[in-house]
């Protein structure tokens, strides 16, 4: 199977990555005393050691997690010398990718279900976990001042309440100065992963969503203007006044946009913190889980942010270039093993060791060569 893209989209993609490793996010430089890659071994030629650097992974998916997979790869290629391309596309696109087999793996915040899996003969495997945040852009209301309750941000999404001086809105938040200002709804336009944990979240607190629009990747948006990717809605709620809508955590991070409270299930109003969301993940049943299939929306727990989901990777059971596919786990491997601090300095909640360990037993089980041969021990 041809799992590469043109060298001219490499190359593009390539650029990306180094404007990424330039901005104020940068991943810290690698060290003699950084843990080496699986597979970078001291003893290794200095052949061994220059075909590395010829390696390129290729993937293409969900925006949720770009910034830190673009961290990681950054980190792990100045460790390794092995390169790895993100095509940050949405979810949609990333499963659409890989099932044409034109990336070496999609990435999807949107679980595929077991059946589907089996169907389409991938694996999937969770790398990282995060929050949803609804951004807003109010004159005069700065990042965590405004708190909405599930009801009424499923009726500002609803387009039910059209100013933010809205008698349910002043309502939960009394000492809040609120200007009389049109609201304006900003929303994806691409099929997305952070969609469809948004509007699981809505589908799950609100009848009347569940009934009007549902859950989805896309779904038909009862009102507001679309944005593609995180970024793009991240740039749309910065330039209009009065608008809100929804990033990954990290976006808001790195834009300085102002976020909102939520009240959750137990009724606690809670700020998204990587805290709040390790709070929404800590019942996970990840071992009972058929394929990885896990929903983390709405958990129980007083500290737990509502709106919390994980990103998950998906690759072919069988993997026609088994060398490839051996890197492309070490990766994984590497970024599970040692990109905790990396994530949680992008907000975002690592894998915790046990999953950790049951992914890689995913691997050395599940994925192998045309052959039947494990790619990965």
């Amino acid at each position: 199977m041809n799992r590469n893209i043109p060298t001219v989209f490499a190359i593009a993609l390539l650029a990306a990555f180094a404007l990424a490793a330039c901005s104020e996010r940068t991943p810290p430089q690698a060290t003699l005393d950084e843990p080496k890659a699986a597979g970078d071994k001291a003893g290794d030629t200095a052949a061994q050691a220059e075909a590395r650097k010829d390696v390129i992974i290729n993937g293409a998916g969900a925006t949720f997690p770009y910034p830190i997979y673009a961290k990681w790869a950054d980190a792990y290629n100045k460790v390794t010398g092995i390169k790895l391309n993100y095509q940050s596309i949405g979810s949609g696109g990333g499963i659409a990718q890989i099932k044409a087999e034109t990336v070496d793996f999609g990435a999807s915040d949107a679980p595929l279900t077991a059946d589907e899996l089996n169907e389409a003969g991938l694996v999937q495997f969770p790398m990282v976990m995060g929050g949803v945040v609804p951004v807003v852009n109010i004159e005069g209301v700065a990042g965590g001042q405004l708190k909405l309750d599930a009801a009424t941000l499923a009726d500002l999404f609803l387009g039910k309440i059209k100013m933010w001086s809205d008698e349910k809105i002043r309502a939960l938040n009394p000492d809040l100065k609120l200007p009389d200002t049109e609201i304006s709804i900003v929303h994806r336009a691409d099929g997305s992963g952070t969609t469809w944990i948004f509007t699981n979240y809505l589908d799950k607190v609100s009848p009347e969503w569940h009934e009007r629009v549902g859950t989805g990747k896309a779904v038909e948006w009862p009102i507001g203007i679309g944005g593609k990717g995180n970024e793009g809605v991240a740039a749309y709620v910065q330039r209009v006044n009065g608008s809100i809508g929804y990033v990954e955590f990290a976006y808001a991070l790195q834009n300085a946009m102002a976020f909102v409270q939520l009240k959750n299930k137990d009724g606690s109003f809670v700020a998204p913190t990587i805290d709040s969301f390790q709070a929404a993940a800590e019942s996970a049943g990840w071992k009972s889980a058929p394929g990885f299939y896990m929903v983390l929306t709405d958990q129980p727990g007083a500290g737990s942010w509502p709106i919390t989901g994980a990103s998950f990777i998906l690759v072919y059971k069988e993997q026609a270039d088994p060398a490839l596919a051996k890197q492309m786990l070490d990766f994984f491997d590497w970024c599970l093993a040692h990109g905790a601090p990396m994530a949680t300095e992008l907000q975002y909640v690592p894998m915790p060791a046990a999953v950790a360990e049951l992914v890689r037993g995913l691997w050395r089980t599940q994925i192998a060569s045309p052959a039947g041969a494990p790619v990965w021990q």
